[in-house]
């Protein structure tokens, strides 16, 4: 590991945006290649308008990290208190929402999720650094 910064968010819409004013400064504070930044803040908004959208308990926060490793890929994770796991959803044309974690998937080079017992769940997608060359 590189580099990690964590931070807490209330279950709130405005929580998307701040989450990724904060990870663009940190991320861009690290020196992290400009060509996966964009990639990686939609990552994290998608992840963040779940737990705010699905999360249990208004009141209560969430947990935001991200991790920029050595090899130049970087982790994001969103914590929130809900036992259930997101969903891949199909959504048809004409619906407005549940493409988040389609376009998790087709960006990130591998995502999950990490049950954390009573404490809910944290989802995870992993970019990795851009192929040289390429």
């Amino acid at each position: 590991m590189l580099r990690r910064k964590a931070f807490r968010l209330p279950h709130h819409p405005a929580s998307v945006g701040v989450a990724r004013l904060r990870v663009r400064d940190h991320l861009t504070a690290w020196g992290r290649d400009p060509d996966i930044l964009e990639s990686v803040l939609l990552i994290v908004s998608e992840l963040v308008t779940n737990a705010v959208r699905h999360g249990p308990v208004p009141a209560r926060d969430f947990e935001v990290a991200v991790t920029a490793l050595a090899d130049g890929s970087c982790v994001v994770e969103v914590s929130d208190s809900e036992q259930n796991p997101p969903v891949l959803r199909d959504p048809k044309e004409a619906d407005e929402s549940g493409r988040g974690l389609r376009l998790v998937e087709a960006l990130a080079d591998t995502w999950g999720v990490r049950h954390r017992g009573r404490y809910g769940k944290t989802v995870w997608a992993v970019l990795g650094a851009p192929v040289e060359g390429g």
